[in-house]
């Protein structure tokens, strides 16, 4: 062999081991400085209270501590006055787009508004999305004298939501209505914009600012918004005007889901008299068949039937898939699997599905071929035709390596150092918005990087985020990590249901994120609901006790295995029972006969816990894969049947 080709050989070997971690990297473990941050926490409570000789001194011993700069914000927000606008306006420059800008700058905005220092204002303002600065910064616009055909058709989306806004914009909009631009079809829009998804109660008000002749229709979709059923009565709908269409077809889009066969009636009845666009028609299609599969309503096909296939999108596509494989119609699944849009015939729960079907109707051959293809992928489906196949799962790891040098230029960034420090104290939500605003700044790789540092100093969660953000997804262990192993092990044990089972019910649910809290207020690391924790608990949990990682794993796992229990042993259900609530699932079982699990799993008809159910089986596959194995947790998805469940 000669030496070039030596060469060539290594350079090649050296640069896969660089990217893509064929030699371990050594890890990068950020040490603590607790004395400074001791000396940074007592700093903060003297700063609340004055600017102490201690608190200068403090503040010297802290030149080079990463969160200094918080100590200036804080000063800075207790003395705000115009005479330190050169340092507040130096210090948002230096600090612009940064966690530590906005607080400080809200309050400097808000104060300026209220001192008349337009041009100051003017200087410091950076678009918002609150509507009281955002109206200043307009007013002052135009006091700055820019014409109002600049300024004022701002103004107009600014009037044009569908909630009431801050009071503050009221001078604003009198000048913008005496100017024209408070027209009927805007007033129109907004009380469309009040009406669907935004508050009614401003509907009132709006009807007020129509002319007489049409106010009748603003009270008339103000009634039909509280009682969609009004839509029965096309004695309401007098002059069958565009407009009266518009709020007809908006409230049979509504009565549906409450009640269907009163919707399919009122609609059958109003297409003899009303003359709906093309567009009403397919939206009210679409709606009523999205209605009644998810009811599972005995019309749910016939709907289905008058949509379009390549008009419909991703969500109506599966309802339509769910319905075949209710019936279990495999010459259905067929023709809609060659007939898909071309943006979805790559969907591996297409191909999937496209695959049994292939097999139900005797094509083995082909059917088969297709599954072998899904097999090598790393996904709910891949692992599902790897045990139907009998082969050994492919998990594709591809782990990350990077030099201990560019892990160090990456972490010397200022905004890293300052996000670590907040995790280290403990401040996660502070460390989040640092550690966002780095990611922002960086490249590709740099977020690599900073992923694999995050993962070696045990900040998880930012770690799969992160990664999710690149987009790379074949590091495995990072996507993974058995954060908590010690506590979910011991509890997983304790309770006696699988340790794999409990990793992937943390990993779905938080990323690890022990101060997780969820809009339905379920808390901490297996996101538990405080009133489910207090009885499992049999006893008071405190506002924090959830944010506990041990605490909120030992609740977590005791409530996997009640529902367990409950679920006559059957995992795909207890799961689907810690997403969705045990009732819920309950009466989704009601009079079902039995069906194959997989086909359980794509019918369920509320999209999170479909996804939900999928995405811990897939976990928890990762979780406790062995190499060169067949998958023995999809082998038992792939065997078993759901239905006929005795009551418990």
């Amino acid at each position: 062999m000669t030496f070039n080709l030596v060469r060539k050989i290594l350079l090649v070997i050296l640069a896969y081991g660089y990217g893509l971690g064929v030699f371990a990297s050594e890890p990068l473990n950020l040490i603590v400085d607790k004395v400074q941050q001791q000396k940074f926490i007592k700093a903060e409570k003297l700063i609340k209270k004055n600017i102490s000789p201690q608190y200068k001194s403090l503040y010297n011993q802290l030149h080079y501590y990463p969160l200094q700069p918080y100590l200036d914000q804080q000063r800075l927000l207790k003395n705000i006055k115009l005479s330190n606008a050169v340092e507040i306006n130096e210090f948002l420059l230096k600090y612009k787009g940064t966690p530590l800008d906005w607080p400080l700058r809200k309050k400097w905005l808000k104060y300026l508004a209220k001192k008349k220092q337009g041009l100051l204002f003017l200087q410091a303002y950076k678009p918002t999305t609150n509507a009281e600065l955002r109206c200043q910064h307009l007013k002052y616009r135009l006091a700055s004298g820019l014409p109002e055909s600049v300024v004022l058709p701002e103004v107009t989306k600014l009037w044009k939501v569908g909630k009431s806004q801050d009071k503050a914009c009221d001078p604003l909009f009198e000048r913008w209505q005496k100017a024209g631009y408070r027209t009927n079809e805007v007033v129109w829009q907004r009380i469309v914009l009040a009406a669907d998804g935004g508050k009614h109660t401003l509907i009132p008000y709006l009807t007020k600012l129509l002319p007489p002749e049409q106010q009748y229709l603003a009270k008339l979709w103000h009634r039909v918004r509280r009682d969609p059923a009004v839509v029965g009565k096309l004695t309401v709908f007098p002059n069958k005007s565009i407009r009266e269409n518009e709020i007809l077809a908006y409230g049979l889009k509504r009565l549906v889901w409450r009640h269907p066969e009163k919707a399919i009636r009122s609609y059958k009845k109003a297409l003899q008299n009303f003359d709906f666009t093309q567009t009403q028609q397919q939206q009210i299609n679409e709606k009523f068949a999205l209605a009644l599969s998810a009811k599972n309503h005995s019309q749910a096909q016939i709907w289905l039937d008058k949509l379009e296939l390549s008009s419909l999108n991703k969500n109506m596509l599966q309802w339509r898939l769910s319905q075949a494989l209710k019936n279990q119609d495999w010459q259905q699944l067929i023709v809609d699997s060659t007939s898909l849009p071309n943006k979805y015939k790559d969907d591996l729960k297409w191909k999937y599905w496209y695959a049994k079907a292939l097999i139900e109707t005797d094509a083995v051959k082909q059917g088969q071929d297709l599954l072998q293809q899904l097999a090598n992928k790393r996904h709910y489906y891949g692992f599902l035709a790897a045990s139907y196949l009998q082969t050994p799962v492919n998990m594709q790891h591809k782990p990350l390596s990077f030099s201990l040098e560019e892990k160090r230029r990456v972490i010397n960034y200022p905004a890293a150092k300052r996000a670590f420090e907040f995790y280290h104290l403990g401040r996660y939500y502070q460390a989040r918005s640092e550690w966002n605003y780095l990611i922002s700044k960086l490249t590709n790789r740099e977020k690599l990087i900073a992923a694999k540092v995050a993962n070696e100093n045990q900040w998880f969660d930012r770690t799969i985020f992160t990664l999710a953000n690149v987009g790379y997804l074949d590091d495995v262990a990072l996507r993974f990590p058995k954060a908590f192993n010690e506590q979910i092990n011991r509890h997983a044990n304790k309770e006696k249901i699988a340790p794999a089972w409990a990793f992937a019910i943390a990993r779905r649910e938080s990323s690890f994120m022990t101060d997780a809290h969820s809009p339905a207020g379920a808390r901490g690391l297996m996101q538990l609901m405080p009133n489910t924790a207090k009885s499992l608990k049999k006893g008071k949990v405190n506002r924090n006790y959830l944010l506990n990682a041990g605490n909120n794993i030992q609740l977590g796992t005791r409530y996997l295995k009640k529902l367990l229990d409950k679920n006559s042993g059957n995992q795909v259900l207890a799961t689907a029972s810690y997403n969705a609530g045990p009732h819920r699932v309950k009466s989704w079982l009601k009079n079902l006969k039995s069906i194959p699990a997989d086909i359980w799993i794509e019918t369920i008809p509320f999209k999170e816990t479909r996804n939900y159910v999928k995405s811990v089986l897939a976990y928890q596959e990762i979780y406790q894969h062995k190499p060169g194995q067949v998958s023995q947790l999809f082998e038992q998805v792939t065997k078993m049947s759901i239905g006929n469940i005795e009551k418990n």
